[in-house]
């Protein structure tokens, strides 16, 4: 069964665990964000996002520009994801004044597009001539492919439409540029597919769909493309390698390629946008390369946390399972866009391993890049964090133990809060007759098909998941693979229903209740023979939570190991601090075995051993507390 080019419900508002991240980025996250892309935020990395968009208005005015350009070439994006995130978070909570705020940065924004359409900051401030001349490292179409998502989403949110006739020109001038005029090439980073298939279902305009269709036949197609552009100018953004083509996920043309290679991120959204036109034309050629490049990074390149790129050259897929936890990339926009990349799969297949990852990265890693405040933000989530080593020696420095307040290249934040806000998007879609719940949330929803339910439930933490059903028709929901047993009942009695790729099918009527008990045992969790950095290690997991183990609760977490078929008891729900934070989570205890240090480098003595307990936390929790150690994987004791 195929899901009809339709993630998103008619309206989802949320509670629970999910309303309350939702309330988190409408009153702490959006409000701090939008501080810092004017400069406001005490003691925060500066980024001059807006002060930008004034800036460029005055050149494209003619006025002298007093302070140019500041930040990454691809600065703009910020203020796009903002605004994404924003729109989201008006459809949850509608609020005037942040509607008003989004509409004066829309005007600033609209004031910086040239009399073409072009509409990019850095090239109009600093050197209009250059423009459309480094598709390798200019992120022209990455920051177009950005506000057009934005504009999708502002327009859905409030009916207001000035900023999507601004995206719907910049695409026109897009078009002319390499679509009439044929001017070679597409994006280093890819963003504007995906971005534009979006546009073509906000618009109607085909020429938006013509045009992500050609972005994504054209990618490599011809390999030397990128050393070809640098031959012809004299300046660079960065001195990048235009000979390396699987970073900018050009060595192949898309419907040869069947390993995920090169920067995660531009890859994880390129196959969104090639997922998303295959379900669009029926492109089965399309969709068997989309497959090949899945089984690519959930079979083989993907950690337990739903993080993907391993490794910090290049933000990158490395080779098939290296996984190494201490010096991990995994950034939190791959795990953002590896999300995309699921949704847009069940929309051409439903199967429930698609929402399996989905809900696996959401989790653990996306959530893992946001503190609990709201406040600070992670752009690497690696598994195991020392400090004195990680975000000190030279092969750790990427791996931070304690999270920034903001980045000079600040992509993941906003991405977080864009992700958040929208995830009634990602938990359920609809075709014309079903109502899907790919994802568990509080809350109530109602379809464009005419279905309305209210779920209720704890998840990730209570594992009851009831449905009442206010206006009935077919109810598809996802039983997830971690769970090992399931029971349902509808209107109080049991029933049989078997999962079909894993997800279960009923007839529900009005008034009806359906109940759906999932599996909620905590369980060792166990990597392939094939990772060299899993050998002899366990983890451990409860639903779709992985778990860590801080120093903050065990002391020295470096000389533990969790005993082999050892108990694991499942703490109580409650408010947990987290130094000056509080979040209602539950810790799990597991039997462990403690060596004791030895006083020298090496030895041949035996280590004594002690039994003990340790202590796990979510793992989205860690780095709240401080400085201190932490692991996932620990080693597995016999004794």
């Amino acid at each position: 069964m195929k899901i009809q080019n339709q993630t998103s419900v008619k309206a989802y508002k949320s509670g629970g665990f999910i309303g309350r991240y939702q309330k988190l980025v409408r009153d702490t996250v959006i409000p701090y964000q939008y501080s810092v892309l004017r400069d406001e935020a005490p003691d925060t990395e500066k980024s001059h996002v807006v002060k930008n968009f004034i800036n460029a208005g005055k050149a494209v005015r003619g006025e002298d520009v007093d302070d140019g350009f500041y930040g990454m070439v691809f600065q703009d994006s910020d203020a796009a994801k903002w605004i994404e995130a924003a729109a989201y978070s008006l459809i949850n909570f509608p609020d005037q004044k942040l509607e008003e705020t989004v509409d004066g940065l829309v005007d600033i924004i609209s004031e910086a597009q040239d009399t073409d359409g072009y509409l990019n900051t850095y090239y109009t401030i600093k050197d209009k001539d250059k423009r459309w001349t480094n598709l390798l490292e200019g992120h022209e179409l990455y920051c177009s492919g950005h506000m057009m998502e934005a504009a999708c989403a502002y327009f859905e949110a409030t009916g207001k439409d000035k900023l999507l006739k601004v995206m719907l020109k910049n695409a026109e001038h897009i078009y002319k540029h390499f679509i009439e005029e044929k001017n070679g090439g597409c994006g280093g980073h890819p963003e504007v597919e995906l971005a534009l298939m979006k546009m073509y279902r906000a618009t109607g305009d085909k020429r938006c769909l013509e045009l992500a269709e050609h972005f994504v036949d054209t990618r490599g197609c011809d390999v030397h493309f990128y050393e070809k552009e640098a031959e012809k100018r004299d300046w660079t953004v960065w001195n990048s390698n235009p000979s390396d083509y699987d970073y900018m996920q050009a060595g192949k043309p898309v419907r040869q390629q069947s390993d995920a290679t090169g920067h995660a991120v531009r890859a994880v959204y390129l196959y969104t946008a090639m997922a998303d036109i295959a379900s669009q034309n029926g492109d089965k050629e399309l969709f068997a390369a989309c497959r090949r490049l899945w089984e690519s990074i959930t079979k083989r390149r993907m950690y337990i946390t739903g993080g993907i790129g391993s490794t910090v050259i290049g933000e990158a897929f490395s080779v098939d399972y290296d996984l190494p936890s201490d010096t991990a990339y995994a950034e939190t926009c791959a795990s953002i866009g590896l999300m995309f990349f699921a949704s847009r799969m069940l929309e051409n297949d439903l199967d429930g391993e698609y929402a399996d990852v989905m809900e696996q990265a959401f989790y653990n890693t996306v959530l893992a890049g946001m503190q609990l405040d709201g406040k600070r933000f992670f752009y690497v989530n690696p598994l195991e964090v020392i400090p004195g080593i990680s975000g000190v020696s030279p092969t750790h420095r990427h791996d931070l133990p304690v999270r920034p307040k903001w980045y000079a290249c600040a992509c993941c934040p906003p991405n977080a809060a864009r992700l958040i806000a929208s995830f009634g998007s990602y938990a359920y879609g609809e075709n014309d007759d079903t109502l899907f719940c790919h994802m568990f949330a509080d809350g109530t929803v109602e379809a464009k098909n005419g279905m309305k339910l209210t779920c209720e439930t704890q998840y990730p933490y209570g594992f009851d998941v009831s449905y009442k059903i206010e206006k009935g028709g077919k109810l598809a929901v996802r039983i997830p693979k971690w769970s090992g047993k399931f029971g349902i009942t509808a209107n109080g009695c049991g029933i049989e229903v078997q999962p079909k790729k894993g997800y279960i099918f009923l007839d529900v009527s009005d008034g009806d209740a359906i109940k759906i008990t999932l599996d909620g045992t905590p369980k060792f969790a166990y990597g392939s023979v094939k990772v060299p950095a899993l050998t002899g290690k366990v983890a451990v997991m409860r639903g779709p939570l992985v778990y860590c183990f801080e120093g903050a609760d065990n002391g020295d977490v470096l000389s533990l190991s969790l005993r082999r078929g050892g108990d694991i008891t499942v703490g109580e729900h409650t408010e947990t601090p987290f130094g000056e934070i509080s979040h209602s989570t539950v810790k799990i205890t597991a039997d462990a075995v403690r060596r004791d240090d030895i006083d020298t480098l090496y030895t041949d003595s035996i280590p004594n051993e002690t039994s003990c307990k340790a202590v796990g936390i979510p793992y989205y929790t860690w780095g709240n507390r401080g400085e201190n150690q932490m692991r996932i994987w620990l080693p597995e004791s016999l004794v």
